[in-house]
C-alpha cells in the first residue's frame, strides 16, 4: 500500500472517527445545573477535546491495522469487494 494512500485513508478515517465519538462521555452545562450566563444549557461542560482526539485516533490505528491486515496480511484489494459481497441482482432466470 502506498504511502500516500495510507495517509489519506488514516487522515479521512480519523475525522470520521472523531465525529462518532466526539458526543461520547460529554457533560453539558444542563446536566451539571450551572449554566453560565451568557451561554446555551447545552453547551459542553468543561474541555472534552483532547479526550475525543485520543480515542478518534486509537479508534483510527485499530480500523487501519484491520484494513492493512486484510489488504498486505490476507492481499485482500478494493477489487475483491464484488467478490465478497452477496449478489443483490434479481433472478432474470426462472
Amino acid at each position: 500500500m502506498n504511502w500516500v494512500l495510507l495517509a489519506a485513508l488514516f487522515f479521512v478515517t480519523w475525522w470520521l472517527a472523531l465525529f462518532i465519538v466526539l458526543p461520547f462521555s460529554l457533560r453539558t452545562q444542563d446536566d451539571d445545573r450551572d449554566v453560565t450566563l451568557g451561554t446555551v444549557s447545552s453547551a459542553p461542560r468543561g474541555p472534552h477535546m483532547r479526550r475525543a482526539f485520543l480515542r478518534a485516533t486509537v479508534v483510527t490505528v485499530v480500523v487501519m491495522g484491520i484494513l492493512y491486515g486484510l489488504t498486505m496480511g490476507l492481499g485482500f484489494s478494493f477489487d475483491d469487494i464484488m467478490r465478497i459481497m452477496p449478489d443483490f441482482s434479481p433472478n432474470t432466470h426462472r
